[in-house]
């Protein structure tokens, strides 16, 4: 009798776990060819002397068979982006998940995970809201191994330096979010691992 009523509380507890688990929702993984271009899958660039570059890594991942690896060079006065989302003009960067299709008032923040090496570099989060207005969220990377990264909406910010001709600049982050990008900040150089970004119930 004591027997079976330790398995059935360690099934309570499991389902449970399960069950916070399932709270967080996978919007990419990374877990696709890696491609730039009109048709590609990921809308990177540069500009003003930075460079950068994106490909798959098969051995350095958090989940899944690969993550998003980032060979870059930030200069002063330069800029980099690595984007996916809707309405990019890589025809083929769209999440695992609509944006439309999201109950966006059940989250409270968006995550990834970053491959830290104690670079020291800073490295701009960024999302597009509803109406093109571009959010930022700063992390640095002043660690070793995969951490998962939490950026809670309260704790963006307008982006001041550069915003889209057709954003509308009203100063409120208008749901659902349409895109995120990852853009390395000048006066860094080396490469960086991304994977599994989710939106998060806290």
């Amino acid at each position: 009798m004591k027997k079976a009523w330790i398995l059935a509380a360690m099934l309570v507890l499991a389902t449970v776990g399960v069950s916070f688990a399932a709270e967080d929702l996978l919007i990419d993984d990374f877990e696709m060819p890696v491609s730039g271009g009109a048709e590609g899958t990921v809308d990177f660039g540069s500009g003003n002397g930075s460079s950068v570059e994106v490909s798959a890594s098969k051995d350095i991942k958090n989940t899944g068979d690969q993550s998003l690896k980032v060979d870059y060079q930030a200069l002063d006065g330069g800029y980099i982006y690595i984007a996916r989302g809707s309405g990019l003009d890589a025809a083929n960067a769209a999440w695992s998940v609509k944006p439309s299709d999201i109950k966006w008032e059940e989250y409270s923040a968006i995550s990834f995970y970053l491959y830290g090496t104690d670079s020291k570099a800073k490295i701009a989060f960024d999302i597009k809201d509803n109406g093109g207005e571009i959010w930022r969220f700063i992390v640095e990377d002043n660690f070793k191994g995969w951490k998962k990264v939490v950026c809670g909406f309260d704790k963006f910010f307008v982006r001041d330096d550069w915003q889209p001709q057709d954003a509308d600049n009203n100063g409120k982050l208008d749901f659902p979010v349409k895109v995120f990008q990852f853009e390395p900040l000048p006066g860094t150089k080396g490469t960086l691992y991304f994977d599994t970004v989710e939106l998060v119930k806290e």
